[in-house]
């Protein structure tokens, strides 16, 4: 059987990156870092294996910017737009949704909701942090 490959580009299209197969889990950010980066009040995160993310065009046009060293921010230096984030800890890549959109973003949960500025009710469970497997405390919090 052979897995899906998706392509996804930055804004001017300097950037390219496919990612293949599944990511491991797919989600909402509604934390103050993602907000302030995405220029958003949510971030779709598709979170993969990094042998599943190839960049195939541009490479040398990607700036990167590490606020803390759990996020490797990276984007293009031409256009500016946000292409993935490295998290090194947990040694997964964030293409985010908005990347690749023919990927089938089928999000699992909400981590950080209890940083959130937008209440959204589509029955998803909602973490006030993370899930206590990635570290967090676990505890969901009400639509």
């Amino acid at each position: 059987m052979t897995e899906s490959t998706y392509k996804g580009s930055c804004f001017c299209g300097a950037v390219e990156l496919t990612v293949t197969g599944k990511p491991e889990v797919m989600g909402y950010c509604h934390c103050d870092s993602c907000r302030a980066w995405g220029a958003a009040p949510i971030n779709g995160f598709t979170l993969w294996n990094p042998e599943a993310v190839k960049v195939i065009k541009g490479q040398e046009d990607i700036g990167v910017y590490h606020k803390t060293e759990n996020s490797h921010r990276q984007f293009c230096v031409k256009c500016g737009g946000h292409i993935m984030t490295d998290h090194p800890p947990m040694k997964l890549v964030d293409v985010y949704a908005a990347v690749i959109p023919d990927f089938p973003f089928e999000p699992a949960f909400h981590v950080n909701y209890g940083e959130k500025v937008v209440s959204m009710k589509d029955g998803l469970p909602k973490f006030a942090d993370m899930p206590a497997e990635a570290g967090g405390s676990g505890k969901t919090l009400p639509e």
